[in-house]
């Protein structure tokens, strides 16, 4: 083969972004969340790893404990954890202050925001967060911290150094838990110091399409030592996988990629939703990232969990969408980061949408829309559906959002028409509140609390609430994290007794009985018209 051969990667090709070390995903990345993420959770893990190695390994081989917070290393490299754990402490000072600043921040308004002025308690808070911050009451007297979100992003506290990229083949074997595990070197695997928004990144999975020399894809990747190069030149290939079928010519089509992962086409527009796609071609049963068209005008985000902005995907597709289509966060809350703001970091194309905004294409528009629950009733604003008119149908992308007030759906209804097709999300019995959050909170939170507080969907009273409210004639549940090539961010487990397979039998039973067309995803559909 000649050192001048075209090459194309891998079908099988995967990225992790890493902070770290650790998986990247959205409360990592903006500064005051990743603060508290780093002081209240990573380090305690590691700690605890370096101390009681056995401990984990026994707790990640317990089924039952899937989804916990221990370390993926079968009891081993505790050396090099504790590397890691003194490094992050001298290199991440800065964030160590400004997780304290919060917290001692918090404890001021407790101590002392009564519901007279504020002025004087601006004196009193910690440098740390000092210029960062507005102190302010709600209605109710209620005092709360409002962070200056952008002026964090253009701080100390935020540095591409601790970012850097994975690179290895998905031979369908597991991969670690993405929120407790930190990416060690290991063979087979090239980790590299860029950071998320670097363009070699877009130049390297450009090549699925259009292929590139080795030594223009190693120099466009910043790859000096021989070793590394030679880890890169194991991904390339002279023979792509590019499937015929990619582009719609007529008529409408959606395809199910998995989880909440849709991808709409029609002759004038293609839209992606969620982005979560798994790379291994060979499995057979599912659409791969060999199946994307080749440009996707729209990418649609409907919330922040780690399961619905997945940089790994994104990462993967950022030179070929278009536009990404993101909600409106409720500025400067803590539990409610900018996706706009972090997306346009790592140097995607954005444009935040409000409830009822509508982007207008060719041949339709989509219209932001409400998003109820799912979100443990923390003040979460950014979040959406949405409600898309394409090749003359009109499709409903519900996420996660739940039927808790179905009402809403009838304000929708009235407000943008019925849909012909709805995608809703029927994850009924989520993750506890301290599941995802306990990093944020200045306080303990009981466990009492914490488990009537969940992550949950719809179940099927409100998911069905949500049907008849927007008349839609064809209802699909998604999988709810049932595929297993995405357990590393998921980490479910059912069995037929779950609840959850037993609302979503009962909600397809119920659309029959009323004359609704029902299915319930898993991995793979097409449906057309």
């Amino acid at each position: 083969m000649s050192s001048e051969d075209l090459l194309f990667v891998k079908p099988n090709l995967i990225i992790e972004g890493l902070i770290d070390q650790f998986y990247a995903w959205l409360y990592l990345i903006p500064p005051a969340q990743s603060a508290m993420n780093f002081s209240n959770l990573h380090l305690s893990m590691l700690d605890s790893y370096v101390q009681q190695p056995k401990v984990h390994a026994a707790a990640v081989a317990n089924p039952k404990m899937r989804g916990g917070f221990f370390v993926d290393y079968d009891g081993e490299r505790v050396a090099e954890i504790k590397e890691l754990r003194e490094r992050l402490v001298r290199e991440n000072s800065a964030l160590l202050e400004l997780a304290k600043g919060i917290k001692e921040t918090d404890e001021l308004l407790r101590a002392q925001a009564t519901g007279f002025d504020l002025t004087g308690l601006y004196r009193q808070l910690p440098d740390a967060v000092r210029g960062f911050v507005e102190l302010v009451y709600d209605l109710n007297h209620q005092p709360s911290v409002r962070f200056l979100e952008p002026l964090l992003y253009r701080s100390k506290y935020y540095r591409d150094e601790r970012q850097s990229i994975e690179l290895s083949l998905d031979d369908g074997s597991s991969r670690p838990f993405t929120l407790s595990t930190p990416r060690l070197p290991q063979p087979g695997h090239l980790q590299l110091p860029l950071p998320l928004r670097h363009e070699g990144i877009d130049r390297l999975f450009s090549s699925r399409l259009s292929p590139a020399s080795f030594g223009d894809l190693r120099e466009a990747l910043e790859i000096e030592a021989d070793d590394h190069a030679q880890v890169l030149r194991s991904f390339l290939t002279t023979d792509p996988l590019i499937p015929a079928e990619r582009e719609v010519t007529a008529g409408g089509r959606v395809r199910y990629f998995g989880h909440a992962c849709l991808v709409l086409q029609s002759p004038t527009v293609s839209i992606i939703t969620d982005p979560f796609i798994s790379a291994d071609h060979r499995a057979g049963d599912r659409y791969t990232y060999a199946d994307l068209p080749d440009h996707l005008d729209y990418c649609l985000i409907t919330h922040g969990h780690q399961d619905h902005i997945v940089l790994e995907s994104l990462l993967q597709l950022r030179g070929r969408i278009g536009q990404v289509l993101v909600p409106k966060n409720g500025s400067g809350n803590l539990q409610d980061p900018s996706i706009g703001l972090c997306l346009e970091r790592l140097g995607f194309d954005v444009r935040v949408v409000d409830d009822f905004e509508e982007v207008a294409f060719e041949g339709g528009g989509i219209v932001a829309c409400p998003f109820l629950g799912e979100h443990c009733d923390l003040d979460i604003r950014g979040k959406s559906t949405y409600w898309i008119r394409m090749a003359g149908r009109s499709i409903f992308i519900d996420a996660d959002s739940s039927g808790i007030e179905p009402e809403l759906y009838g304000r929708i209804y009235e407000a943008v028409g019925s849909a012909d097709m709805a995608f809703l999300g029927m994850e009924c019995d989520g993750a506890p509140l301290t599941w995802l959050y306990s990093a944020l909170f200045t306080q303990p939170v009981s466990r009492k609390m914490s488990i009537t507080r969940k992550l949950s969907g719809s179940n099927a009273e409100q998911a069905m609430g949500i049907v008849q409210k927007l008349r839609a004639s064809e209802a699909y549940v998604y999988a709810m994290g049932e595929e297993e090539w995405l357990q590393h961010v998921m980490a479910t487990s059912y069995t037929p007794e779950s609840y959850q397979l037993k609302q979503v039998a009962a909600f397809l039973e119920e659309c029959a009985e009323r004359g609704v067309k029902a299915e319930h995803l898993l991995v793979q559909r097409e449906l057309r018209w």
